[in-house]
């Protein structure tokens, strides 16, 4: 499966030294001039990566097995695209066997096989991947995330593993599991529900997206797990559909887009090419989100609520603390970069007073 591919290529861009840097004129100087460009919400960016329009958007493992093949088609077919499958892209080959296993609704070794797509449509999604870099996820429409298998399609970020992390800390919340949560830029959803499942009956997550195409996306999955009386979907940017929670939340948790916009011809061709733009790009400095999202924190949560938000690695994690603790000292505390599981500081969280 695709492996962290965003935050790895953005990272390279911003390894400084471990060593926490102390506040600078400098670095206020550029407080206040982040303070008050982040106080209005950052305009979605157009362009990039998007949605292609298929014949069919639903994820193909979650398609009806409705087309018979002969075994001695399909046996034809895995030889035909073994073959596409360069020597330098040996892992290719287990992505066959899983493109396979997720089309067939039985033993693929049966005759006739059972497919939930034509196999003409298979040999075109193949052709896609191996020729075009299509991430796999897009394919076969699926991330194995925790204990999930989180439904994914073009228009939406695939789940990262370090990402798994954030429920992690949430579950560390004394009380959480009967408080109301915020997922902003939900995604796919999978922050969300795997939050949900751990919630008790007074907890909520309400889960928002400024995408139409998100918000399909996590639909379909809180619907899945069966989720929909613990998930609230709401559409909009960030803040602007929690009017209502202000004060009321016990924690707000953000994985934006924070790669800066100079890195983003230089990701993955996998992430750069397929990927949305909307999700990834952070701006000029990859923060032009975090700092909005910083600027709204204090009138959601409330006295105690925790917030845990995603960045690029080591820069933007100390940039945010010094940030948050310079400006806002007296509304939060215990304001820390935490490490992910390769020792980079992935994570920045805190406490409302």
């Amino acid at each position: 499966m695709l492996a962290s591919a965003a935050a790895a290529a953005g990272v390279a861009a911003l390894l400084p030294g471990r060593l926490k840097p102390k506040p600078t004129p400098r670095l206020l100087k550029r407080l206040a001039t982040a303070s008050s460009s982040a106080s209005t919400p950052p305009s979605p960016r157009s362009g990039g990566a998007g949605v292609e329009a298929e014949a069919d958007t639903t994820p193909l493992f979650l398609r009806p097995a409705a087309h018979p093949v002969a075994a001695a088609s399909l046996a034809a077919f895995r030889r035909r695209a073994a073959e596409l499958v360069p020597d330098s892209a040996p892992h290719l080959h287990r992505h066959l066997r899983w493109l396979l296993a997720d089309a067939a609704a039985r033993d693929a070794g049966a005759d006739p096989a059972l497919l939930r797509a034509p196999l003409g449509d298979l040999e075109s999604l193949w052709l896609r991947h191996v020729r075009d870099r299509r991430p796999f996820q897009y394919v076969v429409g699926n991330e194995h995330w925790r204990d999930l298998v989180v439904a994914v399609r073009e228009g939406v970020l695939i789940p990262r593993p370090e990402t798994e992390a954030v429920v992690d800390m949430v579950a560390k919340v004394q009380g959480f599991e009967a408080g109301w949560w915020a997922d902003l830029g939900t995604g796919s959803g999978a922050i969300a529900v795997a939050v949900a499942r751990m919630l008790g009956p007074e907890g909520r997550v309400f889960a928002t997206d400024v995408s139409e195409v998100a918000i399909d996306v996590a639909r379909l999955n809180v619907q899945r797990y069966g989720m929909q009386d613990k998930v609230e979907i709401r559409h909009g940017s960030w803040f602007e559909p929690l009017e209502d929670l202000k004060g009321k939340l016990m924690g707000v948790i953000s994985n934006p887009p924070y790669i800066p916009t100079e890195d983003l011809p230089g990701l993955q061709p996998e992430v750069g090419w397929h990927e949305p733009k909307l999700a990834l790009d952070g701006g000029k400095d990859g923060l032009e989100h975090l700092l909005h999202l910083c600027e709204g924190l204090s009138s959601v949560l409330k006295p105690g609520g925790f917030f845990v938000f995603e960045t690029n690695g080591n820069k933007q994690s100390e940039f945010l603390v010094d940030f948050i603790q310079t400006k806002w000292d007296s509304s939060f505390r215990d304001v820390e970069a935490v490490l992910d599981f390769a020792d980079i500081k992935r994570f920045v969280t805190g406490y409302r007073r």
